[in-house]
């Protein structure tokens, strides 16, 4: 494929997700340039709370403008949508009208009900989007529903520079060690299935944000290792547990995350994670990975794995090859979309 002039519009913070996918596209030889959609908002909590309970809408106006603005008289190939919740169908039209092909990229659950109105100006864009990306296979039905043109299904992907094991000293080593580690948010479901870890005898860390909302709070203050961790940090965080946690989002119809595919790329800890389809499609159970259905077979599968330094190490070490083999960084996954965007079908192992 030749090289081509991508419009990038998503998150531009180089600790997220989407901007490793926007570094990944430049890796694969593309000329990319990104504007945050967001930095024509107020940065403050009133916006996401005011989108959730009304949509976006009101802001359409100023992103609009902004984005305008922002590209100018420039000529691109391609825009690439990165989430695009507050994007309106009109700035589509207008992109479209400058010549350009639209993708959009959503590892969200852009047609649940978490999000109250969050999606509105999504739900109403698909049409004009010329591959519609999205990572639930729920979602290809709704987007198609929604008069998507080319609905299209991949799984979460790791980033093969962000999430590359990191070199460490002993003494960083230690800082970082843990058992069984989480790390991510706090949401309603998951405060009593810690509670329930760590009176089962679970030695748990958990690194996330919004801890202290948990009803639990106090059964779960002694597990709390601090907040969120991002970039080399977070990779530190996994490669030093010796099992990682991977819980799922109940209110986005998860059957696997992001972690799926990084948990078991950084390597050191043994991924441990609720037991679904397409985790058990993705890993071996038993011999990449350790799945469960309850909190007391969890605490199980960590109590024995716990006992078992050689055996986590083989785990380990067998995850990390067939995630590689699954080739799940974003690197891969980006080509595979540009591959299908271009083709008339899905032309790619990874696509469903």
């Amino acid at each position: 494929m030749k090289p081509l002039k991508i419009l990038y519009l998503g998150d531009d913070n180089p600790l997220f997700t989407s901007a490793h996918r926007a570094a990944a596209l430049r890796r694969l030889g593309h000329e990319v340039t990104v504007f945050n959609p967001r930095s024509a908002l107020p940065q403050s909590r009133l916006v996401g709370g005011l989108g959730t309970r009304v949509g976006l809408w009101p802001f359409a106006p100023w992103v609009n403008a902004t984005l305008r603005r922002k590209i100018g008289a420039a000529v691109f190939d391609l825009a690439w949508i990165d989430c695009g919740a507050d994007l309106s169908p009109g700035f589509h039209a207008w992109l479209r009208g400058r010549g350009m092909r639209i993708v959009n990229y959503n590892v969200d659950d852009p047609f649940g009900t978490r999000d109250g109105h969050k999606w509105d100006l999504y739900q109403r864009s698909v049409r004009h989007h010329d591959l519609t990306v999205v990572v639930r296979r729920e979602n290809v039905a709704e987007a198609g529903a929604a008069g998507a043109r080319k609905p299209l299904r991949v799984f979460r992907s790791y980033d093969p520079v962000a999430h590359a094991p990191v070199s460490m000293s002993e003494e960083e080593r230690g800082r970082w060690a843990g058992q069984v580690v989480f790390v991510g948010s706090w949401m309603p479901e998951r405060g009593p299935l810690m509670v329930r870890l760590l009176e089962l005898g679970i030695p748990l860390s958990i690194r996330g944000d919004h801890w202290k909302l948990a009803p639990e709070w106090e059964q779960l203050r002694p597990a709390i290792r601090g907040p969120a961790v991002h970039g080399r940090d977070y990779v530190k965080a996994i490669q030093c547990a010796k099992i990682a946690l991977g819980l799922l989002s109940k209110g986005n119809r998860d059957l696997h995350t992001t972690r799926s595919a990084e948990v078991p790329f950084i390597g050191g800890a043994v991924f441990c994670a609720e037991r679904t389809p397409e985790h058990e499609q993705l890993l071996q159970d038993g011999t990449e990975a350790a799945f469960w259905t309850t909190p007391e077979e969890c605490a199980a599968r960590c109590t024995e794995l716990l006992a078992d330094e050689p055996r986590r190490s083989r785990m380990a070490a067998a995850a990390r090859q067939r995630i590689k083999t699954w080739q799940l960084s974003n690197d891969d996954v980006m080509a595979a979309v540009l591959r299908v965007l271009s083709s008339h079908a899905a032309d790619h192992h990874l696509v469903a």
